[in-house]
């Protein structure tokens, strides 16, 4: 009964989905390398749930027209993640601060009225933290 129990207990570990969010402040030096954990984590464990967290400068490169700083868009990297189920989230409070308006962002960015609360409340949930 015992080796049942912990036999159980061990394939729903095995099976259980991961979780995970992202933090994005500064697009500039983090933007790239969260974009390409993304994938590598997808590429390892395709269903892994995962959302990205942006605010201050980290939403910068969610907005229409960003590029790297070898020029290169980010467009057809976010699409492709946001194709797999990754959720791409930006601070309200950032668009306030910075008098940015939603329209500005590309299609895939979903909005969150605080960046911060939003990867407490992410945490509590269970999923674990990653800042790149």
């Amino acid at each position: 009964m015992l080796l049942s129990v912990v036999l159980s207990l061990a394939s729903l570990a095995a099976s259980a989905q991961d979780k995970v969010v992202y933090h994005v402040s500064d697009a500039a030096t983090q933007a790239l390398a969260a974009l390409r954990n993304v994938r590598n984590h997808l590429d390892t464990d395709p269903t892994a749930k995962i959302t990205v967290v942006t605010h201050a400068a980290g939403v910068d490169f969610l907005m229409e027209g960003a590029k790297d700083r070898t020029d290169v868009s980010y467009d057809a990297l976010v699409s492709a993640l946001k194709n797999r189920g990754v959720a791409f989230e930006v601070c309200e409070i950032t668009l306030k601060n910075r008098g940015l308006k939603r329209e500005q962002f590309i299609q895939e960015a979903d909005f969150t009225p605080s960046g911060v609360v939003r990867l407490t409340k992410l945490q509590l949930q269970g999923h674990a933290y990653i800042k790149p």
